[in-house]
């Protein structure tokens, strides 16, 4: 397993939809262990394969501080089937540098996956692991959190986002400074 390096806005990659995995073997395995490894390094709740530049549908997301790995989920062409309510939810992204911002989602859903060992499971989720399904999924369909947001707020994101970059204040190993999805 190694650390792998999170793409960060507005690198290209992120606003790609993922292809479909298509066999599950042991580099997928070990690509999964080692963004788990990565998402935990960061520190975040999830992580999607292209935000670490991999066209795959995959995902990991673990929302227990408390226990890191007991709960780690590692999912294989993740779905949304079912969601019902809403929720605000302030969100940030281990990709979107030193931003957060109240983004509306369902409160429960469903999602189907299949696991590393070649199971297809549902998994239920509320609040937080809703969130973070719906946060990672958007990301293997090129979506990111900011672009659920008001066009104004994005902008000006963007704007700063620049500003940061023009100014070589922005590097690829910035850590953020509280947990993110």
């Amino acid at each position: 397993m190694a650390l792998l390096r999170i793409r960060k806005f507005p690198d290209d990659v992120l606003k790609k939809p993922a292809l479909p995995v298509e066999s599950i073997n042991g580099r997928l395995a070990q690509l999964l262990d080692s963004m788990a490894q990565t998402m935990y390094a960061a520190p975040g709740v999830g992580l999607a394969a292209p935000q670490i530049g991999e066209s795959q549908r995959v995902i990991v997301i673990d929302t227990d501080h408390e226990e890191p790995g007991k709960h780690l989920l590692k999912l294989i062409n993740p779905e949304i089937v079912e969601s019902e309510g809403k929720i605000i939810w302030e969100e940030g992204c281990l990709s979107v540098v030193d931003y957060t911002a109240d983004v509306e989602r369902a409160k429960h859903v469903l999602v189907r996956a299949w696991t590393p060992e070649q199971k297809q499971i549902e998994i239920e989720g509320d609040e937080l692991l809703a969130v973070a399904l719906q946060h990672e999924i958007d990301h293997l369909n090129g979506k990111l959190f900011i672009d659920r947001i008001s066009r104004i707020k994005r902008e000006l994101y963007k704007r700063k986002r620049n500003k940061m970059l023009k100014e070589g204040k922005a590097d690829h190993d910035e850590r953020p400074s509280k947990v993110l999805i």
